[in-house]
């Protein structure tokens, strides 16, 4: 009998394919002793395919860990494009770094050191990103969220990964204080009026999973009930 991961592989093997740079980047972080929490790799193709679908050109990371996610970012927005990717560990981030050299896309990603609750207020001054992607402590969501809807503009794309922490996002009661984060993420999306979005689970290499996607709202448009309709 086949398992998730039969097809997971046969998925990679047929939709990813061949990645020399991002094998390389996942290489270089594992034997660094990172953790391997980066995004399976039909989940980078995911999120490169819909930076593409939303012609995102400025795209905000938070949580770099090696730069393999930022990789597949960096690849969807084009040379024209950026990437700003915010990581709190300055180790972390000297391995994306190299990283993103070794794939040929540094010139067009900035790499932020510092805690994103200390970074994201220093973009408010800059061009609104087209797309967000908040893969980093799960107990800061409802304050990255609130982050990317200031720095979008309405139609802004917001991907919150790991919400359904292997099915416990459920359990109103965990002492989980990640699933607990991913849980309050979940719930400000579905009350937040800047907000419309879903979330869809996902089984991979990696497990259980499963991934909120919202765009930003115009404030002003008065919708209210289903809002996407």
């Amino acid at each position: 009998m086949r398992t998730h991961d039969d097809v997971d592989a046969f998925l990679t093997e047929t939709l990813v394919g061949s990645d020399p740079a991002g094998e390389a980047a996942l290489a270089a972080q594992h034997d660094a002793g990172l953790p391997a929490i980066e995004v399976a790799p039909v989940n980078a193709k995911f999120l490169h395919l819909l930076t593409r679908i939303a012609g995102a050109r400025r795209v905000l990371e938070i949580g770099t860990l090696g730069g393999y996610s930022t990789i597949w970012f960096a690849r969807a927005v084009g040379s024209d494009g950026q990437v700003v990717t915010i990581e709190a560990e300055p180790a972390n981030a000297e391995i994306a770094r190299a990283n993103l050299v070794n794939a040929g896309v540094a010139d067009r990603v900035d790499v932020r050191i510092g805690r994103g609750a200390d970074v994201l207020p220093t973009l408010v001054d800059e061009e609104p990103f087209d797309l967000v992607f908040i893969d980093a402590d799960k107990e800061s969501n409802e304050t990255y969220l609130d982050w990317a809807a200031r720095l979008g503009r309405p139609g802004t794309v917001v991907v919150l990964d790991n919400v359904v922490r292997g099915g416990e996002v459920a359990d109103a009661d965990t002492p989980d204080s990640k699933v607990q984060g991913a849980r309050r993420g979940i719930l400000m999306l579905g009350s937040d009026p800047r907000f419309d979005a879903t979330a869809v689970q996902t089984l991979d290499r990696k497990g259980w999973d499963g991934v909120a996607v919202a765009i930003v709202m115009d404030p002003v448009a008065g919708l209210g009930g289903h809002r996407g309709l």
